[in-house]
């Protein structure tokens, strides 16, 4: 194991599948975006991974809930936060996960349901 770095596995949460393993040298906390792949991925939840070691729990690894978000063309800052889709359709969740309730994972073009708020 490297000096300074932690072994993450990364687990789409839906549907639920692994996408593999990375070394980071910093601690991801859910609500933090990471890239792998070229595909960007927002964190939801960190499980702790820890082994016995000579009467010792030492971490061992961390195992990552991150969920692909949407590219930065559709994100806009609002509020302080940066949300998916269209801020200006009734039915955005004003969220950084969640698109909208009508149609959660996009895309807002065209979408028959837009209602300007």
């Amino acid at each position: 194991m490297e000096q300074n770095t932690l072994a993450v596995e990364l687990i789409l949460s839906h549907p639920r599948q692994s996408l593999g393993s990375i070394r980071l040298d910093w601690t991801p906390q859910p609500g933090n975006y990471l890239d792998f792949e070229e595909q960007t991925y927002a964190v939801l939840e960190r499980h702790h991974r820890y082994q016995l070691k000579s009467g010792r729990y030492q971490l061992q690894k961390i195992a990552l809930y991150v969920q692909s978000v949407a590219p930065p063309t559709e994100r806009t800052f609002v509020s302080g936060i940066w949300i998916i889709g269209d801020p200006s359709c009734r039915f955005n969740a004003r969220s950084e996960i969640l698109r909208c309730a009508v149609k959660p994972n996009g895309p807002c073009d065209g979408c028959g349901d837009y209602q300007k708020c």
